[in-house]
């Protein structure tokens, strides 16, 4: 059955729009509208306590955190990264002047593979930077041993792990420092967002000055920095999601349940973002196709779905290390990163937002079915 109404990949999760006037009112009596005004502030103080970390920095998009993250730790020369992420993650050491390395991708998670990183250190390599690829953690433990070994630097991209813990702990206490997103696709937003998380509290000047254009007061400017402070807007719609969050997170868990029951004996099916409870982020449902077991390709499949009206996503696709500008990279090369090319023409991440309903996920799996 086609689906009268479109179902996408996502939808954002939208405050109560009365709370939102109540706050809105708040900023126009005080007419600050930025550089760090009171909502501002207040969503910080509210991330540190929901988040439980000690040092956070609210950014204006998650790609600004990322890169002057980066800045902020004074890195060169080369980084090892994963070619499995979002384009961001290398783009922001694009504009760092730092070279990515590629390293291949652990076939279960889909993040870093831990045991192909120390081949790939060189004289030139000051950091790792790791994704917790939808939501799946990387493997902190042996990825901070090698770093020890090496004395790197390791950063995280966290974009889809708000929330998440891992071994009991709040996943941003593994590394050095951890980057999230508040886009309006993630599971909290402010429209527009992100954040640092990040153990050397001394850094918490230098970000300061490096998303506020290297201001240090009315008279003096001590670096070249950018513009890239979250505004007293967006704070407030961050304020009202975050009430939401923990609702939104039930209900992704219960969709989550619903796609697995109706999946789990589906050959050529496996589910990637298998983690419950409070070490889920919950962000996304990610499910892995395997052609010669389920009869369809990934690519077959996702055209399929939009025969229903219902939209998935090829994520990520293409590959980092397909970029034009890393042709000349070793490491980019095709060969070195055979689970990475494998899985780019496998994964399909399905719709998934509270709002879902529950009949709609088990029509959605039908089609799936039927296919086979």
């Amino acid at each position: 059955m086609i689906h009268k109404d479109p179902i996408y990949i996502t939808r954002p999760l939208l405050p109560n729009l009365q709370n939102v006037y109540k706050r809105l009112d708040e900023v126009w009596e005080s007419k600050w509208l930025t550089n760090n005004g009171p909502q501002h502030n207040f969503l910080e103080s509210e991330l540190k306590q929901y988040l439980q970390v000690e040092n956070l920095s609210l950014f204006n998009n998650g790609t600004s955190a990322l890169l002057l993250g980066l800045r902020a730790l004074n890195l060169t020369g080369e980084v090892i990264t994963t070619p499995f992420t979002f384009p961001a993650t290398v783009q922001a050491l694009d504009w760092n002047n730092l070279t990515p390395v590629f390293c291949d991708i652990d076939p279960t998670t889909l993040t870093l593979d831990a045991a192909k990183i120390e081949p790939l250190i060189t004289e030139k390599t000051s950091a790792i930077l790791g994704v917790h690829t939808f939501g799946n953690p990387c493997n902190v433990e042996q990825i901070q041993l090698i770093a020890n070994k090496y004395k790197l630097k390791v950063i995280y991209d966290g974009a889809h792990t708000f929330g998440t813990n891992y071994n009991n702990k709040p996943i941003s206490e593994y590394g050095d420092m951890t980057m999230f997103s508040f886009h309006a696709t993630k599971l909290f937003n402010t429209v527009e967002g992100g954040a640092l998380s990040f153990n050397d509290g001394s850094l918490v000047e230098r970000l300061n000055l490096l998303k506020n254009f290297g201001i240090a007061n009315s008279e003096e400017v001590v670096l070249s920095g950018l513009n890239a402070k979250l505004n007293e807007i967006q704070s407030v719609i961050g304020l009202e999601v975050l009430k939401l969050v923990d609702t939104e997170r039930q209900k992704r868990h219960e969709i989550k349940r619903v796609y697995e029951q109706n999946l789990s004996d589906i050959p050529g099916i496996k589910v990637l973002t298998r983690l419950q409870g409070e070490s889920s982020s919950y962000q996304y449902f990610v499910i892995q196709i395997d052609e010669e077991k389920y009869g369809k390709s990934r690519d077959w499949l996702y055209e399929k779905l939009k025969e229903y009206n219902v939209f998935t996503r090829k994520y990520f696709y293409p590959l980092c290390s397909e970029f034009e500008w890393y042709d000349h990279l070793e490491s980019a090369r095709k060969e070195n990163l055979p689970e990475a090319q494998k899985a780019v023409t496998q994964v399909l991440a399905m719709p998934y937002y509270g709002e879902l309903q529950l009949e709609s996920v088990e029509k959605i799996c039908k089609v799936i079915r039927d296919c086979v």
